[in-house]
C-alpha cells in the first residue's frame, strides 16, 4: 500500500490484525469500522476464521451489503480470495465508489469485465486511429489480455493479481501469427540468454500498456469506480535498451550471396536503402526516379518517403527495371509471383545458415544494418531518421546514436554555453613542504 493510500486508510485496533480479530467474542452480527461517509466494512467472527463485508448507506435507515471474501484469519492472504484488513477496506472503498456512480448514473449496473472494457476501448479508438493501428491492438488484446483477465469483473481485479499476469508474460515463449486460430497463435522457441528474456519483459511492457490504456479510458468514463489496481502495476525496470544488430560489410556480402537469385533482391535492396520488407514487396518501377537518385516509398494517406539512393544502389535500381513499365513491381518471386506477408523468413534462415551467420538474420537486421553504417560514417541523426522514415530522432537515437562518437561530441560541443571559467589567473601552485607527508 502506498503512502497516499495509508494516509486515507482507516485505522481499527480491533480488526487490523490477526491476534486483535481473535480476541473479538462469537456473534450473528458483524464488527463494523468506518472507513468513509456512509460506508462500513464489516467482520463476521466465525468459530475458526471469519470474513469480510461491505456496508453503504442508503438512507432512511437503509443499508446495501456486499461480500468481500473471507479474512486472513488462518491463511496468508492472496488479494483474490482471501483478504487483510487492508486489502478488505480498498475493496470496500470501490465497490462504495461504483455504488455511488450508480446511483448518480454514471456506471452502468452490472457485472463490468475486463473483455467489456476492451471491447469499449477498440470501439473508441477505431475512429481515432489507423486501421492497422486498430487491428494491431486487436491482436494483441485478444492474444494476450483477454484469455487470463476477460472474464474479471474490474471492481474485482487487484494489484497481485495484475502483477502476477504481467510476470507471467514475462515467462512466456515468443508467439507467431497463426491461421490455425486467431486467438491462440502458435509459438516459437526463443534462446533463454539474458537478451531473451530482456526482450520478454520488454514486450510483457508492452502488453501491460496496452492493457492500462482499455482500463484507464473505462476509468476515465465513469464506467468503474477506481484505477487503483492497475496504478499500482509498474513496467519491468531498464529492459527497453537498444540492442542493435548489424552486419559488417563482409557479412552483407556473404549473406547476399548466400540467396537465391530472386530473394537476393530483396535483401540487396534492404541493405541499400534500409526499406522495409512490407515497403520492397510493394514497389513499383515507377517508384524509381533516376533523375534525383530516389524511391518513393507510398505510405498511408498519400504520403510519400523519398530514400535516397547511393551510386551503387542507383545502379541496381536501374538494372532491376530496365525494359519494365511503371505499374510492375520491382521484386518479384521465381514464379512471377509478388512477395507476400513472412515469405522472406524461410530464404532469410536458409541464407544465413549457408554463409556462416548465427543466429539467422531477419530482415529488421537489414535495415538495421543502413542505418548503423550511416551513424558509424557520422551521417548526422535528423538525416537518418528521414532515410528510415522515423517522425522524429527519437527513435534514431535510440538505436543509433551510441554507433556515432561525433554525434554525442558534436552535439555537447554546440549546446553546452561557455563559462569563462578557465582563463589563467597566474596563480602559481604551492610548493609542497620537504619532508611534509
Amino acid at each position: 500500500m502506498g503512502h497516499a493510500d495509508l494516509a486515507r486508510a482507516a485505522r481499527n485496533s480491533s480488526l487490523e490484525t490477526r491476534t486483535a480479530r481473535a480476541r473479538l467474542r462469537l456473534r450473528r452480527t458483524p464488527y463494523f469500522a468506518k472507513i468513509a461517509k456512509g460506508l462500513r466494512l464489516g467482520y463476521y467472527r466465525g468459530a475458526v476464521a471469519g470474513s469480510w463485508i461491505a456496508s453503504s448507506y442508503r438512507g432512511s435507515g437503509h443499508y446495501e451489503t456486499k461480500a468481500i471474501g473471507a479474512a486472513d484469519d488462518t491463511v496468508d492472504a492472496d488479494g483474490l480470495t482471501v483478504f487483510d484488513y487492508w486489502q478488505a477496506q480498498e475493496q470496500a472503498r470501490q465497490w462504495g465508489e461504483r455504488q455511488r456512480l450508480i446511483a448518480a448514473g454514471g456506471v452502468r449496473k452490472g457485472s463490468y469485465t475486463v473483455a467489456d472494457a476492451v471491447a469499449d476501448y477498440l470501439a473508441e479508438i477505431t475512429a481515432e486511429k489507423k486501421a492497422a493501428a486498430v487491428q494491431g491492438a486487436k491482436y494483441v488484446l485478444d492474444a494476450w489480455i483477454l484469455p487470463e483477465l476477460g472474464s474479471i469483473q474490474i471492481e474485482k481485479l487487484t494489484t497481485d493479481r495484475l502483477n502476477r499476469w504481467r510476470s507471467k508474460l514475462a515467462t512466456q515463449p515468443k508467439r507467431v501469427r497463426s491461421k490455425r486460430t486467431a486467438t491462440e497463435p502458435a509459438t516459437r522457441a526463443t534462446p533463454d540468454d539474458e537478451d531473451a528474456r530482456r526482450a520478454r519483459k520488454a514486450t510483457a511492457n508492452r502488453i501491460l500498456t496496452m492493457l492500462k490504456a482499455a482500463l484507464n479510458r473505462a476509468f476515465q468514463a465513469d464506467r468503474v469506480a477506481s484505477d487503483t489496481a492497475w496504478r499500482k502495476v509498474k513496467p519491468f525496470k531498464r529492459v527497453d535498451e537498444a540492442v542493435v544488430r548489424y552486419l559488417g560489410a563482409a557479412e552483407a556480402r556473404r549473406l547476399v550471396n548466400a540467396c537465391a537469385e530472386d530473394f537476393r533482391k530483396l535483401v540487396q535492396a534492404a541493405l541499400l536503402t534500409g526499406c522495409r520488407y512490407a515497403e520492397l514487396a510493394r514497389l513499383k518501377c515507377g517508384d524509381f526516379n533516376a533523375d534525383s537518385g530516389t524511391v518513393a516509398v507510398r505510405l498511408s494517406k498519400g504520403k510519400v518517403r523519398h530514400v535516397v539512393l547511393t551510386n551503387e544502389a542507383k545502379a541496381a535500381f536501374e538494372g532491376w527495371v530496365a525494359d519494365r513499365t511503371a505499374a510492375d513491381l520491382v521484386f518479384l518471386r521465381a514464379d512471377g509471383e509478388a512477395w507476400g506477408t513472412s515469405h522472406q523468413k524461410r530464404p532469410l534462415e536458409e541464407a544465413s545458415a549457408r554463409a556462416g551467420i548465427t543466429p539467422a538474420v531477419n530482415f529488421h537486421i537489414l535495415r538495421h544494418t543502413h542505418g548503423s553504417h550511416l551513424a558509424m560514417n557520422g551521417v548526422p541523426m535528423g538525416v537518418i531518421a528521414a532515410q528510415l522514415g522515423h517522425a522524429d530522432t527519437r527513435m534514431t537515437e535510440k538505436h543509433y546514436a551510441h554507433l556515432a562518437p561525433s554525434y554525442i561530441a558534436q552535439t555537447i560541443r554546440a549546446n553546452f554555453p561557455k563559462l569563462e571559467i578557465t582563463k589563467d589567473r597566474k596563480v602559481a601552485p604551492l610548493r609542497p613542504v620537504k619532508g611534509a607527508a
